[in-house]
């Protein structure tokens, strides 16, 4: 193996655990340093997943010169300054996603991004799984026939009203949690769509007590080669789902959970000749993530996901609020 990444996280956030701390055990990375806004809890967070030290604060992690990759899953809304931060730094960035608050802001995370000429990466990290990679190939493969319509609905049980995803200031909403996973998804589709989709309209419901913050939305999209998509979100469900749903000419494939596959690895094909059900591995989609980036700052590998990539997304979820009758989420003030 080469050697270990140095990671650096901001905040003392739970996800982190499964979405890093588990990773980079398992891949032989290190994880250097934490901050959070309260020490105490950094050293807790520290002690509980052996971190190696804690830092007095976010700009004390970027500044230090033993940390080469930051990793960030803060509040949605402290994404955008704390990549433009890190990558001013000269630090490889892991973003959780979205990248920024809105459109505008992932520009100016880009623009640092290519000036900084390090590693940027939005952690849409269930594009790494076999189980979608499975679904593109099913696709590709002619199988099904040619691509007609696409579902993707990704939805939770309601977070607690103090949850920062309720905050609007934090850049919150279904969409931001939610929904970019299911407009991703519908974009990572353009190979086999005759391009990138365009969004057809958007119908969404706002959170009591929340103005201006998305407790769900659906989202209309068509591509240029006449495919139809439907990216839904909820983050007020009676359950858990995350399903994508490719139906083509002759059959359909469904991957029932592709954004949490080490949960569900199941991938069904359906056609003329009958059913079947692949089982693609329980392997954390993370886990692959965090390999790929390795790679990348490492061997210099190809990534499917950049920082250009992150704008164009940002674009179509700014566009989905819109037509839906919300703002894009302001950027923190």
């Amino acid at each position: 193996m080469s050697e270990p990444l140095r990671i650096g996280v901001l905040g003392a956030a739970r996800i982190s655990g499964s979405s890093l701390i588990g990773p980079a055990r398992a891949t032989g990375h290190r994880v250097v340093a934490v901050a959070a806004r309260d020490r105490a809890r950094a050293e807790a967070y520290a002690a509980e997943h052996g971190v190696e030290r804690v830092a007095g604060s976010y700009a004390e992690l970027i500044a230090d010169p033993e940390v080469e990759v930051v990793y960030n899953p803060l509040a949605n809304g402290l994404h955008g300054p704390w990549n433009l931060a890190a990558l001013a730094a000269g630090k490889h960035v892991l973003s959780e996603k979205p990248s920024a608050s809105n459109a505008e802001e992932a520009a100016e995370v880009r623009e640092a991004a290519a000036k900084a000429g390090t590693v940027f990466m939005e952690a849409f990290h269930y594009l790494f799984h076999p189980v979608t990679r499975r679904l593109h190939e099913v696709l590709a493969s002619g199988e099904i026939g040619e691509l007609r319509h696409v579902e993707a609905m990704v939805a939770i049980q309601a977070p607690p009203d103090t949850d920062p995803r309720w905050s609007l200031p934090l850049a919150g909403g279904a969409v931001m949690d939610l929904g970019c996973y299911s407009l991703h998804a519908l974009r990572m589709l353009a190979p086999w769509a005759g391009g990138a989709p365009r969004l057809v309209s958007a119908r969404g419901g706002q959170r009591a007590g929340a103005p201006g913050v998305d407790e769900w939305l659906d989202a209309d999209l068509a591509f240029p080669g006449g495919a139809t998509g439907s990216a839904r979100c909820h983050m007020a469900y009676d359950g858990l789902e995350m399903s994508c749903r490719i139906i083509g000419s002759r059959g359909e494939v469904l991957a029932p959970n592709f954004v949490l596959p080490h949960r569900d690895d199941r991938v069904v094909v359906r056609t003329g000749d009958g059913e079947r059900t692949e089982r693609l591995g329980t392997r954390s989609s993370y886990t692959y993530q965090l390999e790929a980036f390795a790679d990348r700052v490492r061997g210099g590998a190809p990534l499917p996901l950049d920082a250009d990539d992150a704008v164009t997304t940002m674009t179509l979820i700014d566009a989905a609020y819109r037509a839906a009758g919300f703002e894009p989420r302001p950027r923190v003030s």
